[in-house]
């Protein structure tokens, strides 16, 4: 039998629901959520109602706040936001609501699967990956996210001028960022000439709870954004 090998975008993280997660994924998911069936190609603009809205892919967020303080401050753009944190889900849901954000919507399931099996080419404005999994030992450094496979899938994925921003506090895991994004001749790295290669902190990025612990334990913080050629 056959078995598919490959990067996952995810680690199974179920975890404990509150009761209020609970009753907004009973109450809002069907309106803002998708399951990731690898079957269904996505029309981003007929799920987010605009076809003229640009649209961005965040895979991992957490619980959500970062995603519904960044959405609430460009309501221009729009989020789909993918993750396997099911409590995640319900708490981004209930601050899509309490916000009153139209321009978010959540994915369940492996993002590798959405982009290659459910987005279309050249349809997203731009990919988020903050505080990914770094899997800091060598013999796991295999199950990173970010790698040459997964990001000429992504590109594909990447309309003309879309940008690629990567945050981590492991510094050997942005040092692999670093390698495998300027290796794309797809990508410019506006930030080639200073710090390394690595990009400012930008100020609408929240601080999240992985990069809080991170900086907690003495880590240093690496951006990183390239734009798509």
């Amino acid at each position: 039998m056959h078995r598919e090998r490959r990067i996952r975008s995810f680690h199974p993280r179920k975890g404990r629901m509150s009761d209020a997660q609970r009753a907004a994924l009973a109450r809002l998911w069907e309106r803002y959520g998708l399951r990731v069936d690898g079957r269904s190609r996505i029309d981003l603009g007929e799920l987010f109602g605009d076809p003229e809205l640009p649209v961005l892919l965040e895979i991992g967020f957490g619980m959500g706040d970062a995603t519904a303080t960044m959405a609430a401050a460009d309501p221009g753009t729009g989020i789909l936001a993918v993750d396997v944190h099911t409590p995640g889900h319900g708490n981004l849901l209930r601050r899509i609501e309490s916000d009153g954000l139209a321009n978010v919507r959540l994915a369940e399931g492996d993002a590798v699967v959405l982009l290659r099996d459910q987005l279309a080419p050249a349809s997203l404005a731009g990919l988020r990956i903050y505080f990914p999994d770094p899997w800091p030992k060598a013999r796991h450094h295999k199950r990173r996210l970010l790698q040459p496979e997964f990001l000429e899938l992504a590109l594909s994925r990447l309309r003309s001028g879309a940008t690629v921003h990567c945050a981590t506090d492991w510094e050997p895991y942005a040092e692999q960022m670093l390698e495998v994004l300027s290796a794309s001749p797809e990508l410019e790295n506006p930030y080639a000439g200073s710090d390394g290669g690595y990009a400012p902190r930008p100020e609408w990025r929240p601080v999240t709870k992985f990069e809080r612990q991170g900086l907690d334990k003495g880590h240093v913080v690496h951006d990183l954004v390239f734009r798509r050629r």
